[in-house]
């Protein structure tokens, strides 16, 4: 397939609502980092973060193109306000999770629309799901607290959560949706917390809180496709 034909394929399905909302959500933030002299690294990556969660929404491959950027400029974000656990979380497993998932979803596109084929998993795999990352976010908050994280809990649940969550991602599953709802929320209110004490990060701020709208928005267009 050549760039012309991908590109095609790629803008194909986009509902009228869908574009409007990523406009005005682009549009806050933009004014948002003029107003108030937002960090242009949480711009960016905020920019790429918005547009990676949508266009994967939508079952798009160019998806890991965004994530890739935006993982990058998060990464300076984690680093500069203390937050080791989203560091090692995205330099270590976010970026390789995303090579590899340009690979796991270009074996699984449906041949007329060049979307994935999405999944779901069985009650007895959610159950142990559930009990793992609850082991898991035990440990992680315990050594969080020793490294000396600033948002030992937050950050330590997050990671834990968002690992799983990217697993699921590239295994193309719904459930993703769930985590990714527990995930966006809490790092919206960690990332507030962290603005109240100073930090300009504003759009970071926003950024997760659209991702937790989109969040609810896909789960619900996932499971109709599901149904379907």
């Amino acid at each position: 397939m050549d760039i012309k034909e991908f590109v095609k394929y790629e803008l194909l399905g986009w509902k009228k609502h869908e574009i409007i909302g990523l406009f005005f959500v682009f549009l806050l933030i933009l004014f948002n980092a003029i107003y108030l002299n937002d960090s242009k690294a949480a711009v960016i990556s905020a920019f790429c973060g918005i547009l990676y969660s949508t266009i994967a929404g939508k079952g798009k491959i160019s998806c890991y193109f965004f994530g890739l950027m935006g993982t990058l400029f998060y990464s300076y974000l984690s680093l500069k306000n203390l937050l080791f656990g989203n560091l090692i979380l995205y330099v270590g497993y976010y970026l390789p999770m995303q090579i590899w998932g340009i690979f796991a979803w270009k074996k699984n596109l449906k041949s007329s629309t060049k979307e994935i084929y999405k999944t779901n998993l069985s009650l007895k795999h959610n159950v142990l799901l559930f009990i793992l990352v609850f082991i898991c976010s035990l440990f992680a908050i315990a050594i969080l607290k020793y490294l000396g994280d600033s948002r030992p809990i937050f950050d330590g649940v997050t990671t834990v959560l968002s690992i799983l969550g990217m697993y699921l991602t590239v295994k193309r599953c719904i459930e993703q949706w769930i985590v990714w709802m527990v995930v966006n929320g809490l790092s919206a209110i960690m990332w507030m917390s962290l603005i109240l004490q100073g930090a300009k990060a504003y759009s970071t701020f926003i950024m997760w809180s659209v991702y937790f709208v989109l969040a609810i928005y896909f789960y619900f267009v996932w499971k109709k496709d599901l149904q379907q």
